[in-house]
């Protein structure tokens, strides 16, 4: 048998230059190509046009005393100033700190502080989230937050026009400065301790990982991406705005979230190439009534990631979306992110049944749990990952760094895996109680955290449940303390909205006397995840 190793492809050497070297690489290449379009709006940018517009909010940014190494938050859904925001803070080496959309005052006051942000770029609002009135209710929660600039209002131009006193070199000579190792975004993710940790990562991290999952899928400046995905999150900013930096291909934003009938009508009037998703995104576009009435024939690539792609979805794309070169591709925000990818050429079984092979200049390894010895092939272990993909580390927290990376510099994923004996690799469990909620990574740990600050709860434990929809749900299995009144799912989900994230709220409450326990003293998860599915009478999603 051979071991459960694998490295990927060495052929095409790493970028070694810093984010905004290569952006202005692609300028000087293709300046007069389109670079960026927001549908919402009507803008476009060609790559001089919108080079010209990140260095004006790169001087605005130096203009207001940021600095290289200090961290600029950017807290809005998908909209061309997160894009410009993103390649000036790289340019002028300050760390973008993406804070997600859905957070609410709990989780957005936790990332200032954590990571110590100096400046936030916000939208006012979006759908039901007050962006506005979240930094107004939270101001004394975060001293060190200085200054607050509203993308969507005369805050914009201000910084603009602020950056107008500074000399016309000044972005120059601050990017000279900068080198690709240095760190330059900084990714919160749930954490298991009850507090988000902030995966931090470099020019070389992220401009080699959008590079490389894009080549992978033939990317050229002939390409044209439409992004529903978010900014916020790895597949948005990096897989998506990199990718396309880096070849010289067009950002195009179909709306500030999701929504499937934009999705599809952006692809149709663009004449986009390549669309990127998680499965449920696209299980909506091809459900919609009007799904056959759009020419989808421009279409030729795009990447499916964040959940296991059922295989009827995967015809779909192929044969009606024709997508004949889409792909799946794995990996997690610590590792830039993706470590295994699905190739062009690949047929369906594999884009299907596996999260592809070791993606290039990376290493992976399927390890024994506890002992770390390397497992033969065809048996499962945990999946580990080492390369230039692999995160500086934790913001500010060496011990959950060294927890997540070895002295040998692999990533531990915490994910159960298998080798085949091709190389493709197939997840198939969790080593922690981490919960997959519609591709939102949920660590049932923080919401425990949360939910024991109310005042009736004495004890809690958060686990995933089988969703047909989401593919999984959180149930909460709560204790109240003697003489409180019982509490329901409703009363949890009051006490939630507003401070948790839609999704991290439980959809389902227990109220139990006493939670199953092992005879050592430890909570017996799998037991609870198959009794609160049997009471509730659910069924896993095809595949679990």
């Amino acid at each position: 048998m051979t071991e459960s190793y694998a490295a990927g492809e060495t052929t095409t050497p790493l970028l070694e230059e810093t984010i905004g070297r290569n952006f202005e690489r692609t300028v000087a290449t293709w300046p007069d190509r389109e670079a960026l379009v927001e549908m919402a709006s009507g803008r476009r940018w060609t790559w001089r046009e919108l080079n010209h517009a990140v260095d004006e909010v790169a001087r605005g940014l130096i203009a207001y005393g940021i600095e290289r190494g200090d961290r600029v938050g950017m807290w809005a859904p998908n909209c061309a100033e997160w894009t410009i925001t993103q390649f000036a803070t790289a340019k002028i080496g300050a760390v973008l700190v993406n804070v997600n959309p859905a957070y609410r005052t709990h989780e957005f006051s936790y990332a200032v502080n954590q990571s110590g942000m100096r400046l936030l770029m916000a939208a006012s609002s979006f759908k039901t989230s007050d962006y506005r009135g979240m930094v107004e209710e939270t101001k004394a929660e975060c001293p060190g937050l200085e200054r607050v600039v509203y993308v969507d209002t005369d805050d914009w131009a201000a910084l603009v026009a602020a950056g107008q006193e500074q000399a016309a070199d000044v972005v120059d000579r601050r990017s000279h400065d900068l080198g690709p190792g240095d760190p330059i975004n900084i990714q919160y993710t749930s954490g298991t301790t009850g507090f988000p940790k902030g995966a931090t990562l470099s020019h070389r991290n992220i401009l080699n990982n959008g590079y490389f999952v894009t080549e992978l899928i033939g990317f050229t400046e002939e390409d044209r991406l439409c992004i529903p995905v978010p900014f916020y999150h790895c597949f948005g900013m990096v897989m998506a705005n990199l990718g396309c930096s880096t070849h010289g291909a067009t950002m195009v934003i179909p709306a500030p979230g999701f929504d499937p009938a934009t999705t599809l009508r952006t692809v149709q009037e663009e004449r986009c190439t390549a669309v990127y998703g998680v499965p449920t995104m696209f299980i909506a576009m091809q459900s919609h009534p009007d799904f056959a009435s759009f020419d989808l024939s421009s279409l030729r690539t795009g990447i499916m990631a964040g959940a296991v792609c059922p295989v009827e979805v995967m015809k779909r794309c192929v044969n009606e979306m024709h997508m004949s070169e889409v792909s799946i591709a794995y990996g997690m925000t610590e590792t830039s992110p993706v470590s295994c990818q699905t190739r062009r050429d690949d047929d369906l079984e594999r884009r299907t049944a596996t999260i592809g092979r070791a993606a290039p200049h990376v290493e992976i390894k399927i390890v024994d749990p506890v002992t770390g010895d390397t497992l033969e092939r065809g048996e499962p272990g945990e999946f580990c990952t080492r390369g230039y993909s692999v995160m500086l580390g934790y913001w500010e927290d060496e011990e959950k760094t060294r927890e997540a990376i070895d002295a040998e510099g692999w990533m531990h994923t915490g994910d159960l895996a298998v080798m085949r004996e091709d190389g493709y690799c197939n997840i198939v469990g969790r080593i922690k109680d981490m919960v997959i909620r519609g591709g939102e990574n949920i660590y049932p740990r923080e919401i425990e955290e949360f939910l024991y600050t109310h005042p009736d709860v004495e004890d809690v434990q958060v686990v995933g449940v089988p969703d047909e929809r989401y593919g999984e749900e959180l149930c909460a299995w709560i204790r109240i303390r003697a003489g409180a009144e019982p509490l329901d799912s409703d009363a949890v989900r009051e006490f939630a909205t507003g401070r948790l994230a839609h999704y991290k709220i439980p959809r389902y409450v227990m109220l139990v006397e006493e939670f199953p326990m092992t005879v050592t003293g430890k909570i017996r998860k799998v037991q609870m995840r198959e009794e609160s599915a049997k009471a509730l009478g659910l069924v896993a999603s095809g595949g679990e």
